[in-house]
């Protein structure tokens, strides 16, 4: 089993920035990619981006590229979304997964770990 816990969700203003950050443990050796999806009220959770663990290849969205990063330190078994020129409809809980099938990591159906969620709220 991978436990996942996530942090650094909170309030923001409008074009501001938050770092969210997740810690696995567990069998992180099982661990294959991470991700980052996000959930409003109403919607399905959908994709926000994923790190492969070995080469860091990254996936975005294409409602987040050149505004959200993605990263991880291997160390620190941690991946971080840092967001930056936040908009209203970012917000979501977002969620952290962990996928180990050594798949493509972009569907939520792939992922077989999941953290708790943090909240983000950015009003406009």
């Amino acid at each position: 089993q991978v436990q996942l816990v996530e942090s650094g969700g909170g309030l923001v203003q409008a074009g501001g920035s938050l770092r969210l950050s997740c810690a696995a443990s567990g069998r992180t050796y099982d661990i294959r990619a991470m991700g980052w999806f996000r959930q409003a009220p109403g919607k399905e959770r959908e994709i926000v981006a994923a790190i492969t663990w070995s080469t860091g290849g990254t996936y975005y969205a294409d409602s987040v590229k050149g505004r959200f990063t993605v990263s991880r330190d291997s160390a620190k078994n941690t991946v971080y979304l840092q967001m930056t020129s936040l908009k209203p409809e970012d917000t979501a809980v977002y969620y952290c997964g962990a996928e180990a099938r050594g798949g493509a990591a972009t569907r939520v159906n792939e992922y077989d770990y999941w953290g708790q969620g943090t909240q983000v709220t950015v009003s406009s």
